[in-house]
């Protein structure tokens, strides 16, 4: 379905009946990443909410620059999504940049969030503790920020660099399709440019915002991630003031709810049944 917000029309999909989980993709994905956990969330009970990030798949991509793809604006969406839907409360699922928009929607609107569940990405206090290990594998965020040359490159050859970034992306010919219109891939970089430009990746720190006493938090790391080190998530419980619960998934990648959906279902339903 399509919803129309104050600032952007949003590709969404909602299904089943039951309290509800919000799913929240990364780069360079839409909500079919989800379509796995939806079916099982669904057969157990739970209605969801998978939407196309502004900028992604078949959301708009609106005009404004970087700032119009700033993570804030992301979780503005969400919370007028939210609105939009009258749905008070929902368990929050994010992976990879929507990992990061999930903790900021449950940083500044705890009383909107009844669990949330972080996939892949940890808190950026805890990415940027992870240590020489971790920026090295990060490389590709600074690249993101040359405007025009990353697109160049990973355009290049029938987007040759993206297939490398992608690797072993379940869906990567999918995912690549939907970035050869116009203007698709620099909105999904946008996110990297807005979010985390190299002062934060390298600058001074700013003092850390932990998440909620109020929201119990379950971190999922993969041990075939090619993008995040152990570290960067299980570090994560030093910025988390309520409940922690950590897990490891082993024999799968970077885009784990694909790789190993069974497992990923298993944990999330646990999860969400503890903090129903």
């Amino acid at each position: 379905m399509r919803v129309e917000l104050s600032e952007v029309t949003l590709d969404v999909e909602v299904s089943g009946e039951g309290p509800a989980v919000l799913l929240v993709h990364g780069f360079p994905d839409s909500h079919h990443l989800w379509r796995h956990q939806v079916a099982a969330l669904n057969a157990a009970g739970f209605s969801t909410v998978a939407p196309t990030l502004r900028g992604f798949g078949a959301s708009e991509r609106p005009e404004g620059g970087v700032e119009a793809y700033h993570p804030g604006k992301h979780v503005g969406d969400l919370v007028e999504l939210l609105a939009r839907l009258e749905l008070d409360r929902v368990h929050l699922v994010g992976h990879d940049w929507g990992s990061g928009i999930a903790q900021g929607l449950t940083q500044f609107f705890p009383d909107r969030v009844r669990s949330l569940s972080i996939l892949s990405v940890g808190h950026l206090a805890s990415i940027r503790a992870a240590g020489w290990e971790q920026k090295q594998r990060s490389w590709y965020m600074l690249l993101f920020q040359l405007a025009g040359l990353s697109e160049d490159w990973l355009a290049r050859d029938d987007f040759a660099g993206m297939r490398d970034m992608l690797g072993e992306h379940p869906d990567a010919e999918a995912v690549i399709e939907g970035l050869r219109a116009p203007g698709a891939l620099t909105a999904a970089l946008n996110v990297y440019r807005a979010g985390i430009p190299a002062e934060v990746q390298f600058g001074v720190e700013a003092p850390a915002v932990p998440l909620p006493e109020s929201v119990p938090v379950m971190g999922v790391w993969s041990t075939g991630d090619r993008f995040l080190t152990e570290r960067s998530m299980s570090g994560t419980a030093e910025f988390v003031n309520g409940p922690w619960r950590y897990e490891r998934v082993e024999d799968a990648g970077h885009w784990l709810q694909l790789d190993q959906p069974e497992k990923v279902n298993e944990l999330l339903l646990s999860f969400l049944k503890e903090n129903g």
